[in-house]
């Protein structure tokens, strides 16, 4: 994997929220959109579920010296909003990760990594407010599951989080 600077970022297996926290004192969550929509086809078959079921889809911004630092797509399949992830949906700006972390019985698959270029979705979302656009940008993928609930974080790393 050729990812430069991110990759301790990438295959890091702690909490991004709680390292952000230590290298920002001022983090901050930026809710970007809470929808209920259908996800990606490449989320849906990781999650056991179909691309034709709205799932709840949250976007963030991991903000911190004021600029954004990570992108967070997150794919919480309804049937996963209940029992102790009830209020997941919502969590407003308060860190998904946080509470995800705070629960040891929560498990995590392996991280999954990829380059997103210019014409990804997620590309086009994580810099749909920045002004310069990058060849490229890496992100990384896992599934938490608690009870046979399962939802899916990706994380699409910024060019801002090296220049800081």
């Amino acid at each position: 994997m050729m990812s430069g600077g991110y990759y301790h970022w990438l295959v890091d297996k702690g909490s991004l929220t709680a390292r952000l926290k230590q290298k920002f004192s001022d983090f901050l969550v930026k809710p970007v959109q809470l929808i209920y929509a259908k996800p990606f086809l490449d989320e849906a078959a990781p999650l056991t579920i179909s691309v034709r079921k709205n799932a709840l889809i949250r976007e963030v911004m991991l903000m911190g010296d004021k600029q954004e630092l990570v992108f967070a797509h997150s794919v919480l399949p309804r049937s996963s909003l209940r029992g102790e992830w009830v209020g997941l949906s919502r969590l407003g700006n308060r860190p998904l990760g946080a509470t995800l972390f705070a629960n040891p019985q929560v498990k995590r698959t392996p991280l999954t990594y990829k380059k997103l270029y210019p014409h990804h979705v997620l590309y086009q979302h994580a810099t749909s407010s920045m002004n310069v656009r990058h060849p490229y940008l890496w992100a990384r993928r896992s599934v938490f599951t608690l009870n046979c609930a399962n939802i899916m974080v990706t994380e699409v790393f910024l060019p801002q989080l090296l220049a800081t």
